[in-house]
């Protein structure tokens, strides 16, 4: 794993994806992608030799880390024997698959549709339940991220949603408990879980519970902020769906397979959805896969009514490869177990202590390899060290924040006034310290843009 330095090749690959490549969420003249040369384990690295430790996860995917041989090698396998199938038939990697990920899933939700990622997993989950129910609204969350597909987008509840937003999608906003932005004047954790609850049974109330099919949350918001729902909130959430007859699904896209020290973020507050999207975790992100867990009850509903949708793609041999082996290192290797006892070890305390020190965190959340801290002007106000969706010069601070990090040596992950850390969940404690010292660092330059 040591990087050789190939300045000349590495000019080449910028060359080319510069005059060829269209990025996504990109004004496509105002980016300077880094050309990567290689990863493995916690690490990835340039061609001019420099490495970095990836706090971001890629895209908070690699929970096994870059390269896991194990699951490389069962690619390498699958590839020689199936490289591809259609998914109408029985195959063994997606039969295989769907098993894993069926025994871990919370409750009854034993039936799995696989998509090719997160956004569609969405898109088919919210079809199912709307087919369920015979009902047209989806109720979603603001401060949420479901996706960069029609529907997913339009659940969604942060700024990439506004471009897409056709305003006839069925779908109705409501504020998810957040406590330290509190939308409902609450001091405590039990007063924000309260008023949220009836903040939101008076919005079923209002749009008419008979049209809503769903509630989709991301059980832990991801992009949006990495906010852990108070006490007692899901399981709110989940009774006022049994009263009105409503769907819940949880995304569990970037929460779920070991990121919060559980198999499933659910697993945490002991709720069962009626339906489950996840992605990213299942394999790594080394082949693209999603899907949705299906309940019994949703799963009945199309025994012998056809369900109307699927992909070419659906349960790829050898995405479903790379899922039965990353499943099985994470049993084998401990990982969600890693994953909850560094978090709770290493990287809260190391990040209540940075907190301490440093007068640009306004507030450190989060649980097993799945955090975030809040970045502010001033403490006391909770002003945010940049506006709500800034760019450009509004966006500096927390540019300057994110370049200190990067020369330091760590790839951080950054979304508004959020850094978030989420690093791999099988990261050793030496690199967990190793990328705390370098946010130390980083945080004295936010800290100069303090009031």
């Amino acid at each position: 794993m040591t990087p050789q330095p190939n300045p000349e090749a590495g000019a080449a690959v910028k060359a080319a994806d510069r005059a060829h490549v269209f990025h996504s969420w990109s004004a496509q003249e105002l980016i300077d992608p880094l050309a990567v040369a290689g990863a493995e384990g916690s690490y990835f690295w340039d061609y001019d030799g420099r490495r970095y430790l990836d706090f971001a996860s890629g895209l908070v995917y690699t929970n096994i880390g870059y390269q896991h041989p194990k699951v490389v090698a069962a690619v390498q396998e699958q590839a020689a024997r199936m490289t591809t199938f259609a998914p109408a038939f029985a195959v063994e990697a997606r039969s295989e698959a769907a098993r894993l990920i069926a025994e871990r899933t919370p409750g009854d939700l034993d039936r799995i549709f696989f998509t090719n990622g997160g956004a569609d997993a969405v898109e088919h989950a919210l079809r199912m339940a709307r087919l369920h129910t015979g009902r047209p609204k989806v109720l979603s969350a603001y401060r949420s991220y479901h996706g960069g597909t029609q529907q997913a987008v339009n659940v969604t509840g942060d700024p990439r949603r506004w471009p897409s937003d056709s305003g006839t999608a069925g779908v109705v906003r409501f504020w998810a408990p957040y406590l330290y932005r509190s939308r409902f004047y609450a001091e405590t954790e039990e007063q924000e879980c309260a008023r949220a609850l009836e903040h939101l049974e008076t919005t079923i109330a209002f749009e008419g519970p008979s049209t809503i099919a769903a509630i989709i949350l991301e059980t832990i918001p991801g992009t949006a902020g990495i906010m852990l729902p108070p006490a007692g909130y899901l399981a709110g959430v989940r009774d006022l769906c049994d009263t009105y007859g409503i769907v819940l699904v949880l995304d569990e896209v970037m929460a779920g397979f070991g990121r919060t020290g559980k198999w499933f973020a659910a697993d945490l507050y002991d709720v069962v959805p009626d339906l489950m999207t996840f992605a990213k975790g299942v394999n790594s992100g080394y082949v693209p896969l999603g899907g949705v867990a299906i309940s019994g009850a949703i799963a009945e509903t199309f025994a012998r009514r056809p369900y109307p949708g699927g992909l070419t793609y659906s349960g790829h041999p050898l995405a479903c490869a790379a899922a039965v082996a990353t499943i099985n290192v994470m049993a084998e290797e401990g990982v969600v177990e890693n994953a909850a006892a560094l978090g709770a070890s290493v990287v809260g305390p190391g990040l209540r202590e940075l907190a301490a020190r440093h007068p640009s965190v306004g507030e450190v959340r989060g649980v097993g390899m799945f955090w975030a801290l809040e970045l502010v002007r001033d403490r006391e106000t909770r002003e945010p060290l940049v506006p709500y969706n800034a760019s450009g010069e509004a966006n500096a601070p927390m540019a300057a924040f994110a370049a200190a990090a990067k020369e330091g040596g760590i790839w951080p992950f950054v979304n508004m006034n959020r850094t978030h850390v989420v690093p791999p969940c099988n990261a050793s404690e030496a690199e967990l310290k190793e990328g705390l010292a370098v946010l130390d660092a980083a945080l004295t330059v936010a800290d100069g843009y303090v009031a």
